[in-house]
């Protein structure tokens, strides 16, 4: 029986130290090994035999892994007070030098982190702070990076989620920021007032061109007309002789008699128009007393109480 239960004891401890002795490590894990307290090399990923009386070990992720900051204080260089959180994304690029370097990296990094911060953010006015985010986010990042790469981890990205200025600077910034929108619908109501001026002179040129080129052809097709009718009085007067123009002057001095004007002008000698005249009746039928009537026909004809005929 006592064979029994040493054969038991053995066989429990040979069970214990065989999974003591065996290790599954994952694809994104390794094992930093120390074998009676010195490090002897990483193992992994895979099945891993180590012996449990003389070997420790730690277990590294290798994954991307992130650490969020709690809320921080710190003064920009224009001694603003601002309050900031961020997020540090790192992962291990050296498991030995996490393991070796440093005891705790997230307190570690949380610590550095705030440090770096403040003296980030005293470089910059609060102005910067506000609207240049990635500048500091990347300044952050490189100083991170300066100190964690001694323990074997990188810094990926640092992101800043949250910048909570003084209440007083909140009041002045929507101030200013009511102000900048009232200059910009200023700016633009005037822009488009100018371009709506521009636009209407613009218009108001093209129609008075248009008007004037308008009136322009106008007259030059009433120029048209009265030189062709001129030109063609031209080539029918042409034609006429003398004795017709006599006739026709003296038809149209019956018609002037008519008128109930008491005054009329005739441009051109009486006797003249009557020695014409004269020339118009056949020679032996022609006498002193025919003419005398025919001036006397001219006169009768003229409106009672009208001036003598004015020659120019």
């Amino acid at each position: 029986m006592i064979l029994g239960i040493v054969l038991g004891v053995v066989g429990a401890g040979a069970v214990t130290y065989s999974s003591l002795s065996v290790k599954i490590v994952r694809e994104y894990q390794r094992i930093v090994l120390l074998r009676l307290g010195r490090a002897t090399g990483i193992r992994g990923p895979g099945l891993v035999f180590i012996n449990p009386l003389t070997d420790r070990t730690s277990m590294v992720d290798l994954r991307e892994r992130f650490l969020e900051i709690p809320e921080q204080t710190a003064i920009t260089q224009d001694n603003a007070s601002i309050s900031i959180d961020f997020i540090i994304f790192y992962k291990v690029v050296d498991p030995a030098m996490s393991v070796l370097q440093v005891q705790n990296f997230a307190a570690a990094a949380q610590n550095v982190a705030a440090t770096t911060l403040r003296s980030v953010v005293g470089d910059m006015p609060l102005d910067d702070v506000l609207s240049k985010r990635e500048e500091m986010n990347a300044s952050l990042r490189i100083r991170l990076d300066d100190v964690t790469e001694r323990w074997g981890v990188k810094v990926t990205t640092v992101e800043v989620r949250e910048v909570n200025p003084p209440a007083g600077v909140l009041e002045a910034m929507t101030r200013q920021m009511s102000a900048e929108r009232t200059r910009r619908a200023a700016i633009t109501e005037a822009q488009g007032q100018k371009q709506a001026a521009i636009t209407l002179a613009e218009g108001t040129k093209e129609a008075a061109v248009l008007e004037a080129e308008g009136e322009r052809q106008s007259a030059i097709l009433r120029a048209d007309g009265l030189a062709e009718a001129l030109r063609t009085i031209m080539t029918v007067g042409g034609g006429i002789d003398a004795n017709t123009m006599q006739l026709q002057y003296l038809e149209t001095l019956k018609q002037v008699g008519m008128s109930p004007s008491t005054k009329i002008v005739v441009p051109m000698e009486l006797g003249g128009l009557l020695n014409g005249l004269r020339g118009l009746l056949p020679a032996d039928g022609v006498s002193g007393s025919t003419t005398a009537g025919l001036a006397g026909m001219a006169v009768d004809s003229l409106p009672t109480g009208a001036d003598e005929p004015a020659a120019e």
